[in-house]
């Protein structure tokens, strides 16, 4: 059956495209987005690649290794160039899948009619011709022009530079767009924002084509603000830099005076430089941020900005609207009051309603929208639709005049409907009882007694809203709702059950130290049945938005460590509430899903948007979306925050402490006198182990038992903080002398530059996948760890050891290694020295454990 009607509007005879051409429009022209939305090719991403540090030192070697004439070293290192180029281009077009993923999940939606039916789809795949449907909070996806509206006004300042919102008014279909700015225009523009209204607007111009495409390209490739983390990487990442280059430059000069063999020199100093560049540091992060946005996504979390899975590992406290988050927003109506008597629906509602209460329904439905999406609105409609009894109160012939919007100032709505064949206006409102019994203009006897029975439905988890209706018959229409002479017609009770995995995900939050707190606009009994249902804090406190209005700052802020539940609150509240949350020092989650919900979004730590319900200026406020409005799903993904930090530090640790020997084997033998222990063949050969374990296997990796039974980390505590820094040494430390003693011991015994250089490189590889196994937990014992599932890992550490064998057996690759063969003593050497380290490894660990295990048993 065709859409008939929307928000009002008339869409009686609208077909718009049918599907298929549609689709075909789609195919011919491309999807609705500008060109600098596209992901990288393979061939900008080789050369991002040529142009990395390590690429130009490996060339710099295989240059000095012609100079020297040994063409047999200048090919092997080509050959690792081309695995290296291999490898990074694989984590590239990793991390550019999870994003590309996240772009077309983050894709505006837009309410189109094709083949006679409203469907929303993604803004990309509009196409010029369709008919867009639009209302308060959208975003305009496509250029078109206004066929039909009901006080549609539009901010189009992105655009026009104008701040006020401008009027639209309906005009003919054109096939010309007129450049935005000023009143009563008949087009709409991609980018500007709904504020008010409703409309219906046909597609003129799509993409590159739009006004945003013309003269709004660069706004896709403006630089975005580094976040927290990569700042403390850069910083770490220079120091680390001017380092390496400072002792690459000593060791070049002492080998050259020293020896008098410049070349060589040269080949040691890019040893060292190899071996102290910090190139994995920004990898790291960048493939951590895009793939834990990509695993959040898989538990229905949205990232629209890096920094929110930064702070999800931190938050303290988390606010969240009751409907619809908490609750399953499937209201049905359960217990109507009409004169001086209620009237229970039972579960499923399926009572017949008695003639005395359908004017409560009938005018209920009359002030909600036609085609509802507002979970009361659908409630009451269904229940009309289901009482056979209700029919005829329905009014499909009746024309919606105007609308008198819920504010701040009045909790209450009313539609102006001109009914067929008679002269007078009818009006129907509803909102909060009180609000209706202001505009009712009750006694005070009349508001107690109103006031006592919405106590006793709220006493009941029920949200209870009034209903009232006037009548009207003169011209013109009032400016506001009070010039009305109202009555009152009843109470309507409405249910909204609490989302079945609330209760546990409430008391998981507890555990972890996260503070929850509610906010809705319902009445203070309904948020504290509904708070208890939830498993909230018992304590019967409850903080009204009237209340909130009549605090000042330093007042709220004491009030806000005693109370958990916020009822009557108005969504330009909220701001307040996370100034004052964060004036407390709290790192704060807020949820929203309006236009006036956006600055309170914008300036929390953490800012929630719904996905399902929420309007698209919530959502483009937003750091996350949740897609399906649940709160479990925020849960969940500050659990896999918490394990994406924590992942994070450990690979940020075990490249710290693997790049100490590599470091310390390229500088002692220039400062000792010795012969070259690694060469850049060497150098390479590692870092094929330290990338894919940093980037692959460390991201994998499970989170820790009791990620949620610790309280929340310190935002303020460096990525790189001195406890980090210092075991990373030791361990570092512990593995230069594990590799250091192999080489001595070796050479004492008689052993060959090149056999004794086979046994420090095996031992460095030993003691390197020790790093790895000893740094993926730093809670949990080593064989409790290897329990833990995590195949990346084994591909990584298996692969390692077969590359080793080749080298170490391989008569051709063991003469490119400068090796010569090992005996089974030798490998024993270097696997008791392997063992060794990772015992001392976790000797290193014993302390925090012990720590985490104290702070576990002194939880209550």
């Amino acid at each position: 059956m065709a859409a008939n009607s929307a928000y009002g509007l008339n869409l009686a005879g609208l077909e718009g495209l049918q599907p298929q051409e549609a689709g075909r429009r789609l195919a011919q022209h491309g999807p609705n987005e500008l060109p600098a939305a596209r992901p990288r090719p393979l061939w900008s991403l080789a050369l991002g690649v040529l142009r990395e540090p390590m690429f130009l030192l490996l060339v710099g070697a295989g240059a000095i290794y012609l100079a020297l004439g040994d063409l047999r070293e200048a090919c092997m290192l080509l050959a690792f160039v081309l695995v290296v180029m291999a490898i990074t281009l694989y984590q590239e077009r990793k991390t550019e899948r999870a994003l590309t993923a996240l772009r077309d999940l983050s894709s505006p939606r837009a309410l189109v009619i094709r083949g006679g039916q409203q469907v929303r789809i993604p803004g990309r795949e509009v196409v010029k011709g369709d008919l867009l449907i639009l209302s308060e909070g959208d975003r305009v996806p496509a250029d078109g022009v206004v066929l039909a509206c009901l006080n549609l006004c539009l901010d189009e300042s992105l655009l026009s530079g104008e701040s006020e919102p401008v009027r639209k008014l309906p005009g003919e279909v054109v096939l010309a767009m007129a450049p935005p700015g000023g009143d009563g225009l008949p087009f709409v523009y991609s980018g500007s924002l709904v504020v008010g209204g409703q409309g219906i607007c046909q597609v003129l111009a799509v993409g590159a084509e739009s006004q945003l495409g013309k003269i709004g390209r660069a706004l896709a490739s403006l630089p975005q603000e580094p976040t927290g983390l990569e700042r403390q990487t850069r910083r770490l990442v220079r120091r680390l830099a001017l380092a390496g280059a400072l002792l690459c430059a000593l060791v070049v000069v002492l080998y050259g005076l020293s020896r008098q063999d410049w070349l060589h020199g040269f080949l040691a100093g890019l040893s060292l430089a190899m071996a102290m560049l910090p190139e994995e540091f920004p990898v790291v992060l960048s493939i951590f941020l895009a793939l834990g946005a990509w695993r959040i996504s898989q538990k229905n979390v949205l990232t629209r900005r890096m920094p929110a899975v930064e702070n999800l590992g931190a938050a303290t406290v988390l606010c969240v609207d009751k409907t619809g988050t908490l609750t399953q927003n499937r209201m049905s109506v359960a217990r109507v009051w009409a004169g001086g008597q209620f009237f229970d629906l039972g579960a499923d509602g399926q009572r017949p309603l008695p003639e005395a209460f359908h004017q409560v329904i009938e005018f209920g439905i009359l002030a909600s929208q036609p085609e509802a999406f507002d979970p009361m609105d659908q409630a009451l409609q269904r229940l009309g639709a289901q009482q056979p009894g209700l029919l005829e109160h329905l009014h499909h012939d009746w024309e919606l005049v105007r609308e008198y919007p819920l504010s701040h100032e009045m909790l209450a709505l009313s539609h102006v409907w001109r009914a067929a064949g008679d002269g007078q206006y009818v009006i129907a409102a509803k909102g909060a009882p009180e609000a209706i019994a202001d505009l009712c203009h009750l006694n005070p006897a009349q508001a107690g007694e109103m006031a006592g029975l919405v106590r006793t439905m709220a006493r009941e988890g029920l949200r209870t809203i009034a209903v009232a209706a006037a009548r009207f018959g003169q011209e013109p229409l009032p400016g506001g709702q009070h010039d009305f002479a109202f009555s009152l017609v009843g109470l309507v009770g409405l249910m909204d059950p609490l989302r079945p995995g609330v209760p546990a995900a409430i008391e998981e939050c507890r555990r972890a130290g996260i503070r929850v707190v509610m906010i809705t606009g319902d009445h203070p009994r309904t948020a504290l049945a509904i708070a208890a249902q939830a498993g909230l804090p018992e304590g019967g406190q409850v903080l009204t938005g009237p209340e909130l209005e009549g605090l000042d700052d330093q007042a709220l802020g004491a009030r806000l460590a005693q109370i958990n539940v916020f009822a009557r609150v108005a969504p330009e509240q909220k701001m307040r509430l996370v100034q004052a949350l964060k004036a407390r020092g709290e790192v704060v989650a807020m949820t929203g899903d309006g236009v006036n919900d956006a600055p309170a979004l914008k300036a929390a730590h953490i800012g929630v948007a719904m996905g399902g319900r929420g309007t698209d200026v919530a959502r483009e406020s937003a750091g996350l979306v949740l897609l399906d409005d649940d709160f479990s799903s925020i849960v969940a993904a500050v659990r896999l925050g918490r394990r994406i930090y924590d992942n994070l530090r450990k690979a940020m640790s075990y490249v710290l402490a693997v790049h100490m020997p590599i470091a310390g084997l390229s500088l002692a033998p220039v400062l000792l006198g010795w012969p070259l222990i690694l060469l850049p063949a060497h150098i390479v050969f590692l870092e094929m182990i330290i990338d894919p374990a940093c980037s692959v296997a460390f991201e994998a990796e499970p989170e820790e038992a009791g990620i949620m039974d610790r309280p929340p980390r310190d935002p303020g505590e460096p990525l790189f903080g001195g406890g980090t820094v210092l075991a990373s040494l030791l361990q570092g430390l512990l593995a230069l002398a594990m590799v250091l003693g192999v080489y001595l011991l070796a050479s004492g015994r008689g052993a060959s530059q090149d056999q004794a250089r086979a046994l420090a490189f095996t031992t460095l590889v030993l003691t390197n996948l020790g790093l790895i196994l000893a740094n993926r937990s730093w809670t949990s014992p080593l064989l409790a760890s290897l329990k833990r599932p995590n195949p990346a890992l084994w591909w990584v550490l298996a692969g390692s050891l077969a590359f080793l064998g080749l080298v170490l057996y391989v008569p051709f690759l063991r003469g490119l290694f400068h090796f010569e063969p090992v005996g089974l003593d030798g490998l024993l050497l270097c696997l008791a020295a392997g063992v060794f380290s990772v015992l001392f490894f976790e000797l290193c660990k014993l302390p925090r454990r012990l720590r985490q295990g104290g702070r576990h048993h002194e939880r209550p």
